[in-house]
């Protein structure tokens, strides 16, 4: 089924080249269905590439979604500030509204002190928002480690080296997060902070779901399924970490390749999908099992998080 979206958000060329099915809104109000609502507050510099991957993954499940980017009125965008004001709301804006599922994605402030951050008041009145409006919040990576810290005072460990990784991981959880998962699998890394298991286990109201010696506690919920906090990047496209890395190389920074992302660990050789069925059933699961079989008809009836 399709995603709604605004007309003219994403070229056709760039839609029909990713399989992603969409509707305008017009079409969409003809059909006798529900849409979810689903808001995506996007902090990634990178706007229109990250829409279009979490566009990618949305729209691959059998139901109508309908969709608000929403951006931090407080800051304003050097490359994509027209394409905001035409295409994005502000907190101002939804307030008043309610949404079955909320996704937050993650931003490059990890070495950034929250206070610093020029749109931290703002983003945590979202934060707030998302326990009062929305049924089912996805946070992802940065947005998933700040969320945790705002909401349950978790603990965070700062790295002097860069989780840069496509991890293998082990399956460890029957949570209907992860049906359809093989019993290993892999997911994208790139952040400097990480969250030991024993961390989220003394906070009653967390469950971790998947964590490793190597990258500490990496997908973590709310017992009451309200919040799921992703740490890996399932919607990274299959360059976004070799940008990265030869961002950071010309940066000075020293870098190394991630693992077990290029053939033989070797960044002049070919890059190896590894996570994008993942992403698509992991996306799915949520939208599925998190959001369309336990959110309200109604959707005024969702209630603030206890």
């Amino acid at each position: 089924m399709p995603v709604i979206i605004p007309e003219d958000l994403i070229s056709k060329e760039t839609l029909d080249k990713e399989n992603i099915f969409t509707m305008v809104e017009e079409r969409a109000k003809s059909q006798d269905i529900r849409a979810l609502k689903i808001g995506i507050v996007n902090l990634m510099p990178t706007k229109k590439e990250t829409e279009v991957q979490l566009l990618r993954l949305i729209s691959n499940t059998p139901l109508q979604i309908e969709i608000d980017l929403i951006a931090m009125a407080s800051y304003k965008s050097s490359n994509y500030q027209k394409h905001l004001e035409k295409f994005y709301v502000s907190y101002e804006e939804i307030k008043d509204k309610k949404y079955d599922g909320l996704i937050i994605t993650g931003a490059p402030l990890e070495h950034k002190a929250y206070d610093d951050i020029i749109y931290w008041e703002e983003l945590k009145k979202i934060f707030e928002f998302a326990k009062k409006n929305v049924y089912s919040t996805l946070f992802i990576c940065w947005s998933a480690i700040a969320a945790l810290d705002y909401y349950y005072g978790v603990n965070i460990d700062s790295l002097d080296k860069k989780i840069f990784t496509v991890n293998r991981y082990y399956k460890q959880s029957s949570d209907p997060l992860f049906l359809g998962f093989d019993d290993s699998f892999y997911m994208p890394n790139s952040r400097y902070k990480t969250i030991r298991k024993e961390e989220v286990e003394r906070i009653p109201k967390l469950k971790v779901l998947l964590a490793d010696d190597k990258m500490g506690s990496t997908i973590i919920k709310s017992i009451d399924n309200r919040f799921v906090f992703n740490l890996n990047h399932l919607e990274y496209d299959t360059n976004t970490l070799d940008d990265e890395y030869r961002r950071d190389i010309k940066k000075g920074l020293g870098t190394k390749p991630a693992e077990n992302y290029y053939l033989d660990d070797d960044p002049n050789k070919k890059i190896i999908q590894r996570w994008r069925s993942t992403g698509y059933i992991f996306f799915n699961n949520w939208i599925n099992h998190y959001v369309y079989q336990h959110t309200p008809y109604k959707i005024s009836d969702v209630e603030t998080i206890k």
